[in-house]
């Protein structure tokens, strides 16, 4: 099993979209490793060399404010391909000299789109009429876009609904690919991933788990591990795998805090017991809580 770690994996760069985690899903559906990081946290952002590609998400902030949310200059000179999503569109246009706009008229829904020309990170996404549908949901609008970049796509209302810059592989859509009212939004992240940023399939649940177990293994060692179970998802998943991997060393406590269904505490026990017969204490502390 390979260390996830050194895996070839694209990074997507948060600023608070309810949709990150969406393109995540999409990123993995695909078969390609991915991380999310906040872009509070992009300071320490170093150009490593599994990392094959940046996705900047969108997000709820206005990119005309003074005190928008950006990212360093660096990650910009990374030699790396980049993809912004909506905010992410919007902030490449601006952090690389272009002009973003608030215009009082928004898209907000599904939208028709226009081929302007041929792209790479297009190919097969528009229909034989040169015309797609996609999901906006934006005020802001990129009016000019930055020296080396062309329009690629747009809207009856808007001009650059995607830009590029082919010699640097920096892409950007004012849509949201990542959305299913997007029709063929998967075709845009397959010509990201596999015909800009070369990747090739390298994840799936199974080698997660297998990775899991054998870090676990390796922490633990000879140790035994107590955990406390609550009957959710994070410490059942949790319990499970330390089950998997360290086995009779494995001591869970379950405590029944009173939050969960009706008998539902009796199913947790028997899952855990008959199932995994893993050692375990049942504490009713429903009262306390």
């Amino acid at each position: 099993m390979k260390d996830i770690s050194y895996v070839d994996k694209i990074v997507i760069v948060d600023f608070g979209s309810q949709t990150t985690q969406l393109i995540a899903r999409r990123i993995r559906e695909l078969g390609v490793y991915c991380e999310i990081i906040s872009c509070y946290k992009t300071d320490n952002f170093t150009n490593e060399i599994n990392i094959k590609g940046i996705i900047l998400s969108g997000g709820p902030l206005s990119i005309t404010k003074t005190s928008y949310l950006g990212i360093p200059k660096k990650i910009l000179n990374f030699n790396i391909p980049i993809l912004g999503i909506c905010y992410g569109h919007q902030l490449l246009a601006k952090q690389l000299g272009g002009v973003v706009k608030n215009y009082k008229k928004s898209e907000f829904g599904r939208c028709e789109i226009f081929s302007d020309k041929t792209s790479i990170l297009t190919k097969n996404f528009f229909n034989k009429n040169k015309k797609t549908q996609v999901w906006m949901n934006h005020n802001d609008v990129v009016i000019k876009i930055p020296k080396g970049f062309e329009g690629i796509a747009s809207s009856d209302d808007y001009k650059y609904t995607i830009i590029q810059n082919k010699k640097k592989k920096i892409f950007g859509v004012q849509f949201h690919p990542e959305v299913i009212h997007t029709i063929n939004g998967n075709i845009l992240f397959k010509n990201f991933l596999f015909n800009i940023c070369k990747l090739k399939k390298n994840w799936n649940s199974k080698n997660q788990i297998n990775y899991l177990i054998k870090n676990i293994k390796s922490e633990v060692r000879d140790e035994s591990v107590l955990c406390a179970l609550s009957g959710g998802v994070d410490s059942s998943v949790l319990a499970a795998l330390l089950y998997r991997a360290i086995g009779k060393k494995l001591h869970c406590f379950f405590i029944n805090t009173g939050l969960l269904r009706k008998n539902e505490e009796q199913e947790v026990i028997n899952v855990f017991k008959k199932n995994y017969k893993v050692k375990l204490n049942y504490v009713d502390a429903s009262s306390i809580f």
